[in-house]
């Protein structure tokens, strides 16, 4: 299967877009990616598809609003700067899908919600009636109120437990890189794109992980465990790059390349 087939197949897509993608190289908001994204959601709403997205990006919102707290390491100030954050962030995501004709809808979660059982259901009908309305589901973890018992820890795996809860045709992660590489791309050259995985286990064993950057929580390896999770569901996961202009669009259309890990 190609990542086109997997697109132009699935009805119901979770998107994930990482704080890498949403945040600018001085840290602010990338409020013209959020433009563009909330065109090709459009686009694929158009063809008959459902999307959920899930988005980090509260704690880039809020040293954006704050900038004097970016320095600010207490997690109780962290926390603090996720709640502005989170407002000016859907503030965003509000006008970038308004302009679109598309209301969104904003569900916040902790650990907690997927392990309780009528939490979960309550999630999935709220999903269900949302896209079934023609609205766009946005999604974080809820940081203002985790901690590290009940922190899911980044919304990689969120995405990926939202996808197996929504019973999603195909998971999509925007990240800052291509796709998985044998090697770190930025700091080997002869580092290669491995454009399809069918066993997540033989991939682990090939591959250098690296570690995440400044702005993200996860790295390649909480992207390698959303695939876990998915594809023991038999769901599919696009791994791409989120900086790649129309990225949607090209995916669609085959122009642009990414990671995808087949079902199992």
């Amino acid at each position: 299967m190609t990542i086109q087939e997997a697109i132009k197949s699935s009805r119901k897509i979770v998107i994930k877009i990482g704080s890498n993608t949403l945040a600018k190289p001085d840290g602010t908001q990338n409020t013209e990616f959020m433009a563009a994204f909330a065109r090709q959601c459009k686009n694929l709403i158009e063809q008959g598809k459902q999307l959920v997205v899930v988005s980090s990006g509260a704690q880039v919102s809020g040293v954006s609003t704050l900038k004097e707290w970016a320095r600010k390491k207490d997690v109780h100030f962290r926390q603090a700067l996720c709640a502005i954050g989170q407002v000016e962030l859907m503030s965003q995501w509000r006008k970038a899908f308004n302009e679109q004709g598309l209301h969104i809808g904003q569900l916040l979660f902790t650990k907690e919600d997927f392990e309780d059982s009528h939490r979960s259901l309550n999630i999935r009908n709220t999903l269900f009636t949302l896209v079934d309305e023609g609205a766009v589901p946005i999604i974080n973890e809820n940081d203002s109120v985790s901690t590290d018992e009940f922190s899911i820890g980044d919304n990689d795996n969120l995405s990926a437990l939202t996808a197996i809860l929504w019973s999603a045709d195909l998971l999509i992660l925007f990240s800052d890189i291509d796709g998985v590489f044998t090697a770190n791309p930025k700091t080997d050259k002869q580092a290669k794109l491995i454009e399809s995985v069918k066993s997540i286990s033989e991939l682990r064993n090939s591959i250098k992980i690296g570690e995440t950057n400044s702005f993200g929580t996860g790295g390649i390896e909480t992207k390698i465990q959303a695939a876990e999770k998915t594809t023991v569901y038999g769901i599919p996961m696009l791994l791409a790059n989120g900086a790649v202009p129309n990225i949607l669009d090209r995916l669609l259309d085959g122009t642009a390349k990414g990671t995808l890990f087949l079902a199992e």
